[in-house]
């Protein structure tokens, strides 16, 4: 028989905080934004540079990482340089890079637990 592992209860701030970064985190540009901004600060146009994205599509999700204090920016002159300023990034994005998922040429379709799968 394996032994339990000991874990505590997570205290609600922490647990609230958490699930609204993962809520943030939970959009495959942003993911990728945070990906190039791991290698450290980006003004915009190098992000659309780097993502072949829209300045306007880029800068929308950057406000979003920003409200939500994922990232920050600092200007300098007339260009906004952002930078990762959520501590647990780095960890997350290591996690998905561990998951090891298989590259998928078709989407999945998800089932909910107790839902009935569609024909």
């Amino acid at each position: 028989m394996a032994a339990e592992r000991e874990t505590s209860r997570i205290a609600q701030p922490v647990i609230e905080r958490a699930a609204r970064v993962i809520r943030v985190l939970g959009h495959p540009l942003r993911l990728r934004l945070l990906e190039v901004l791991e290698l450290g600060e980006r003004n915009v146009n190098e992000l659309v540079a780097e993502t072949g994205v829209g300045q306007a599509t880029v800068s929308q999700q950057l406000a979003i990482l920003r409200a939500e204090g994922v990232v920050g920016a600092r200007r300098d002159g007339p260009r906004v340089y952002y930078r990762i300023t959520e501590p647990k990034v780095s960890s997350i994005l290591a996690c998905i890079r561990a998951c090891d998922l298989p590259e998928l040429d078709e989407p999945v379709q998800l089932t909910l637990i107790g839902s009935r799968p569609t024909p």
